[in-house]
């Protein structure tokens, strides 16, 4: 006979916060949360803070799941170049799935507009580390500028992630050429 272990009261109200802020937005309600996790507010409140520290601990636990879904492993043997690619490409095929809402941590900032939230900050530091692996691989591939090569290349992720999470663009196709030429004029190894 197998048992199916039910996952505890914080990682339900975790996968919760997730899946409902990634379809619906930050806005969503407490009650919509606690009925999606099978929990109730009391128990929410003796986990969490509140709302917006259950949201902080939701986005930070998928951060290294961000990471991996998009970044290569760091002893890969790629080129700087291609390690760059390889996040488009990433970006690409996820931004083709159905339900893509586009980056989970540029809704959580654009929804919230305040900074200073526990959820921002988290999201703020999950972008701060792409821009940083996008600098250290500029770094490495030689690029004169590699401060502005990263931080135009969290542009052209963010925006084409937002587009693509509105159906206002199909990615593919458009990405690759877009990031080819950034390297190029850049002057990426």
């Amino acid at each position: 006979m197998t048992t199916e272990v039910k996952p505890g009261t914080r990682q339900r109200l975790l996968e919760a916060a997730a899946t409902l802020t990634y379809r619906e937005g930050v806005g969503i309600g407490v009650e919509a949360l606690c009925k999606a996790a099978g929990v109730s507010k009391r128990s929410l409140y003796q986990l969490f803070e509140s709302k917006d520290e259950l949201l902080a601990a939701s986005l930070g636990e998928r951060a290294s799941a961000f990471a991996a879904g998009f970044q290569p492993a760091a002893d890969d043997g790629r080129s700087p170049r291609e390690r760059i690619l390889h996040v488009f490409d990433q970006l690409e095929e996820q931004g083709g799935v159905p339900d893509f809402q586009g980056c989970r941590y540029l809704a959580a900032q654009v929804e919230l507009k305040d900074q200073s939230h526990p959820a921002s900050r988290v999201a703020h530091r999950v972008k701060e580390n792409l821009t940083a692996f996008f600098r250290a691989e500029a770094e490495r591939g030689g690029v004169s500028h590699p401060d502005l090569l990263a931080r135009q290349l969290s542009l052209l992720f963010d925006g084409a992630s937002a587009r693509a999470g509105i159906g206002a663009d199909n990615l593919a196709g458009l990405v690759a050429p877009t990031v080819t030429t950034l390297l190029d004029a850049a002057g990426m190894r």
